[in-house]
């Protein structure tokens, strides 16, 4: 393999939303998710001396990174393995816009930028194949059992329709769509989320299950309404995908409100997205206006941060909390 080493290698990766389906990809059913363009960075520079991080959620040793950071270590240690590479004398970097926790895919996000960069810092092709045997370490060490559908869409510039074990289908919409994510501020629980799920369906698996086999139903449905481009039927999946989400134990009081808020200011739909039980909420709009005002409204209802785009023009608003 033809090897060039660079003064500096660089991977990017970006965040992920889930637009229908969470929880249920867990019982190997199918979920859509889609690229949201909040960025990540990673630079790799040569360092007399170990392995030094430096970011906004820690700088310091790889030997010392906090134990919740663990799972990126052990991606970099099993890609320098494969690299055959020491182990030593690096100096890596990441920027990252995700918020950590709020069920974006930051874990994900972030492996796979460092995996990005430390191929490119050795002048390595890098396959995908060894991109998800890679990030899906750190994934399952975040997570405990990963279904893999945060590693495929922070790795595609196209939405995708998931299913555990089955090849990737990227889909895309007849028509440009606008999307409102608020931010609780509340750390979602997604490992607690999915106990609450089987805690549930060993309590009572036939409601269970009828709740899980509804949700693939408005899966199909709603991967039918987005390659058509039609936004109302789509919107009104979302909310319908809430309910059960709500029936199921994963939504809270800090979503709900952000929730009703956005339907309330003319949203489409609207529902949680990701793990729940804390984290972000998403709002389907139809317009680029209407989104900003829906984003402004998240913010005016206790949402620590709002941010809305429209994939024609694939430009990211981001509205904020203002200090008192």
């Amino acid at each position: 393999m033809n090897e060039k080493l660079k003064d500096i290698g660089e991977g990017y990766s970006h965040s992920k939303l889930i637009l229908t389906g969470e929880h249920g990809v867990v019982y190997g059913k199918p979920a859509i998710a889609i690229p949201f363009p909040l960025k990540v960075k990673c630079t790799t520079k040569n360092y007399d001396g170990g392995i030094w991080f430096e970011s906004s959620i820690y700088t310091g040793s790889i030997d010392d990174m906090p134990v919740k950071l663990r799972g990126l270590s052990l991606v970099l240690e099993e890609a320098l393995t494969i690299l055959n590479k020491p182990h030593e004398g690096l100096l890596i970097n990441i920027y990252s816009e995700i918020p950590i926790g709020r069920g974006l895919g930051s874990s994900a996000s972030i492996a796979t930028a460092i995996v990005r960069s430390l191929f490119s810092f050795y002048g390595q092709n890098l396959t995908k194949e060894q991109l998800f045997y890679l990030v899906n370490i750190g994934e399952r060490y975040a997570h405990g059992n990963p279904s893999g559908i945060d590693m495929e869409v922070v790795s595609s510039e196209e939405a995708i329709y998931f299913k555990k074990d089955k090849k990737v289908q990227y889909i895309k919409s007849a028509k440009p769509f606008y999307i409102v994510v608020g931010d609780s501020g509340k750390i979602g629980d997604t490992r607690k989320a999915v106990e609450n799920v089987h805690h549930r369906s060993l309590l009572n698996p036939h409601k269970m299950k009828s709740y899980i086999d509804e949700m693939e139903k408005l899966v199909e449905k709603s991967k039918d309404a987005f390659l058509a481009g039609n936004m109302d039927l789509l919107g009104d999946l979302l909310n319908s995908n809430q309910e059960i989400l709500g029936n199921i134990g994963v939504s809270d009081e800090s979503l709900d409100i952000l929730i009703k808020t956005a339907r309330k200011n003319g949203a489409l739909g609207a529902k949680l997205t990701g793990g729940g039980l804390g984290g972000c909420i998403i709002a389907l709009s139809n317009s680029l206006e209407d989104a900003k005002l829906i984003s402004q409204e998240l913010i005016n209802s206790g949402a620590v941060k709002s941010w809305c785009f429209s994939t024609k023009e694939n430009k990211l608003y981001t509205f904020e909390k203002m200090e008192d």
